[in-house]
């Protein structure tokens, strides 16, 4: 583990905190899926994103006093028995110098030395979304911290909400975020590449999902992303449709949302293509002005662009070609005025992409759709989708649905294309297929 990343990260989010302040970030608890028998552990992102430690039952402290910064671990004690049945600790006497940090304790000892470590602080931050896990204990320290006034000691008057502070370093993101974000969105790419071959032999929608997270696994994902979508036919009209165990049926095209996580770092990609190898005018035509949407979204990412922009350039995009496609019958400018258009697409052009799939960071600064800059990474997934009761449109029609998604970074002149190297047009789709 490279901690002179973690240790930066620390420094960088010192330096934004109040002085005389501590901050305390969890790693989180293992969760039951049923009985005893648990989930597999992911660390909050928060935590990881600072230390790159992936126990449960660990608490982070930043102190930021007059004498300087401190970075304290309360981490589980090394246990043999424990491990045996459950796995390797690190152990409180080993986290120090593996993690770059300046002390480590057990996390047993929490409650009674936080009293100690918030005395004569003025300011405390947590995150808000954690505030059931730390506004009772936090506010029983500063009980605590009151009745010794008359000994000299005073209580911290100000808890903070960390999330802007944190989140906003977590936006912009640093070479190393974006090399982990490289390297997770082409197992991605490597992943969808492997459903779109599995596609000939597959019969339920799930053989598809296996094939492609088998490729995560076989090249290093430790997580998917997220839940993949592997969504065939009308089922691609459900935007988190994740059943996945729906018949293939060769005249239908199929919407795979999926992205791998590695060391952290989400990927995220979504995939369409005829399981047939060949598109239908229908499919090839909503297919077509989907992908001219995100070609005209993706003509703005650029810095200085309001967030918005790509998504308007998408919508004005995709209003046009539902008209001369028929499916709406309305002028360009009311479409897109009263929102007509939202029953063949409801959703954003893209969002944040980091730690977490949905990352971190506002959208807005004071009420403006906030500029685009250099390191910011974010997808880019217009989509049209036709409901199959929708009575209004031709029978045709009716149970397509297409999503395209890229995830890119923001570059100093433009962007770079994190999940290059699909097939995107559908003379390439079909010809990729079928040669392979």
């Amino acid at each position: 583990m490279n901690t002179t990343v973690f240790q930066h990260r620390r420094l960088h989010l010192f330096q934004a905190m109040a002085d005389n302040s501590v901050a305390l970030i969890a790693s989180g608890k293992e969760l039951i899926r049923n009985r005893d028998t648990h989930y597999p552990f992911r660390p909050q992102s928060d935590f990881y994103f600072l230390t790159g430690f992936n126990e449960p039952d660990a608490v982070l402290m930043l102190s930021k006093t007059a004498d300087g910064y401190k970075s304290h671990l309360w981490c589980r004690a090394k246990d043999k028995e424990k491990e045996i049945w459950d796995g390797y600790r690190l152990g409180v006497d080993a986290a120090p110098e593996a993690l770059g940090l300046d002390s480590a304790t057990d996390v047993v000892q929490l409650n009674n030395e936080l009293v100690t470590a918030l005395a004569d602080k003025s300011v405390v931050y947590f995150s808000f979304e954690q505030g059931e896990l730390w506004l009772s204990s936090v506010m029983s320290v500063v009980q605590q911290l009151k009745r010794r006034v008359r000994l000299g000691v005073s209580a911290p008057q100000t808890i903070n909400d960390l999330d802007p502070l944190l989140h906003e370093q977590r936006l912009i993101k640093d070479s190393a975020a974006q090399a982990g974000l490289r390297q997770a969105a082409q197992v991605t790419v490597a992943g969808h590449m492997a459903a779109m071959q599995a596609a000939k032999s597959a019969k339920v929608e799930y053989h598809l999902q296996a094939a492609l997270e088998a490729a995560f696994k076989q090249q290093g994902a430790s997580h998917q992303a997220f839940n993949t979508i592997v969504a065939s036919g009308e089922n691609a009209c459900v935007l988190h449709y994740n059943e996945n165990n729906a018949p293939l049926q060769s005249s239908n095209l199929v919407l795979i949302d999926a992205g791998a996580e590695i060391d952290g770092y989400a990927g995220d990609c979504t995939h369409t293509f005829p399981l047939s190898g060949r598109f239908s005018a229908e499919q090839a035509a909503i297919y077509n002005l989907v992908l001219a949407a995100q070609q005209a979204a993706l003509a703005l990412i650029q810095p200085g662009t309001p967030y918005d922009a790509p998504h308007q350039a998408a919508v004005r995009v995709i209003c046009q070609g539902l008209i001369e496609l028929g499916l709406l019958t309305d002028t360009l400018e009311n479409a897109i005025e009263s929102g007509s258009y939202k029953a063949f697409y409801m959703h954003q052009t893209g969002h944040w992409l980091g730690n977490d799939v949905h990352d971190v960071g506002q959208y807005k600064v004071n009420g403006q759709w906030r500029l685009l800059k250099a390191g910011m990474a974010l997808t880019v997934e217009p989509g049209i989708y036709i409901s199959p009761d929708n009575q209004q449109v031709e029978a045709r029609w009716r149970g397509i649905g297409v999503r395209i998604e890229d995830s890119v970074l923001v570059t100093e002149t433009g962007y770079e294309c994190l999940t290059a190297g699909l097939p995107r047009t559908v003379e390439e789709i079909e010809a990729w297929m079928q040669q392979h």
